[in-house]
């Protein structure tokens, strides 16, 4: 089974954003960035892709499947 690591934390960070800031970007709920950041939830790619552009970031290096 492939380990699922988020690095989202770290990039939401570096743009000083809180978790309900990019909640609100993204259209999602603030427990949903807490369990993503918390690597407990998958995102849907919809939901990837709408995060890697506000923070600027390859989903790649958010949202890593080893």
């Amino acid at each position: 089974m492939a380990e699922f690591e988020c690095r989202l934390k770290k990039y939401r960070q570096l743009k000083n954003m809180t978790q309900e800031q990019l909640a609100e970007k993204v259209g999602v709920r603030r427990e949903t960035i807490m369990r993503l950041e918390k690597a407990q939830y998958n995102p849907s790619l919809k939901l990837a892709i709408d995060i890697s552009r506000v923070v600027e970031v390859p989903i790649e290096d958010i949202f890593i499947f080893n």
